[in-house]
């Protein structure tokens, strides 16, 4: 799965990673969380590539409400092609997601710890995506997307055992706007060697909190400071 990601490259690096005439400027995000807003890359109606704003937690078209796409930030790539909520887009609307790297949680000592996993080769990563169009009560329409996953590679897989279908530079195109048996070839983990990961601090497990510190490493001594009582390192400094 695929919980929560950054994206604070440049803009106009991720225009260059995308083929992008020019992008909308946005600020950078460290922990950008389901049903908030955020960038995706789709062919637009001119046959070129284009930036939209989209919604995190895709809404299918024939929802009552919006409320479905709350559970629909995620589509696992096995059955991508068959569920009601994603079959449509993932034969018309497929789109990348730009980030920097993505968390996900690990049981460790009866807690969950936090990891950023993110690309050994600097710059972001374009997410394998599906995007909808769903129209309000009010008329009014409002887009949404969702990361396509597939199974963990041996480095995401110490983490997690799902990552999201990273799609190479040259693969691009064939996922925006090939054929959907093309398409499908590349719903593969990532190969190995390509991913690193570290842990990060607990705090950035609230939605509220993005800032730059959500994706630095946690040391190991700092973080069994952090989760020790304050009276315990008390006691032991006296």
């Amino acid at each position: 799965m695929c919980g929560r990601y950054a994206l604070h490259s440049n803009p106009e690096v991720v225009a260059l990673q995308f083929g992008l005439k020019s992008t909308p400027s946005w600020p950078p995000r460290y922990n950008i969380a389901p049903t908030q807003l955020a960038p995706i890359v789709r062919m637009a109606a001119n046959g070129g590539r284009e930036m939209a704003i989209a919604r995190w937690g895709l809404i299918p078209s024939w929802a009552k409400d919006m409320s479905l796409g709350a559970k629909m930030n995620n589509a696992r790539a096995e059955t991508v092609a068959e569920k009601p909520a994603f079959r449509a887009a993932f034969k018309r609307r497929r789109c990348l997601i730009p980030v920097d790297g993505w968390y996900e949680w690990k049981e460790e000592g009866g807690r969950k710890q936090p990891y950023f996993i993110y690309l050994r080769e600097p710059g972001p990563a374009g997410l394998a995506g599906l995007w909808e169009e769903w129209i309000s009560p009010d008329g009014s329409p409002i887009e949404s997307y969702a990361v396509v996953t597939t199974d963990a590679n041996s480095e995401a897989a110490m983490v997690h055992d799902r990552m999201p279908v990273i799609v190479g530079r040259g693969q691009q195109s064939l996922w925006l706007e090939g054929e959907v048996k093309d398409a499908a070839a590349l719903l593969h983990p990532l190969e190995a060697g390509k991913l690193v990961y570290h842990k990060v601090d607990r705090r950035m497990s609230a939605a509220r909190v993005d800032d730059a510190k959500c994706i630095e490493a946690a040391g190991e001594e700092e973080a069994k400071a952090k989760e020790e009582p304050a009276v315990e390192r008390q006691g032991r400094l006296l």
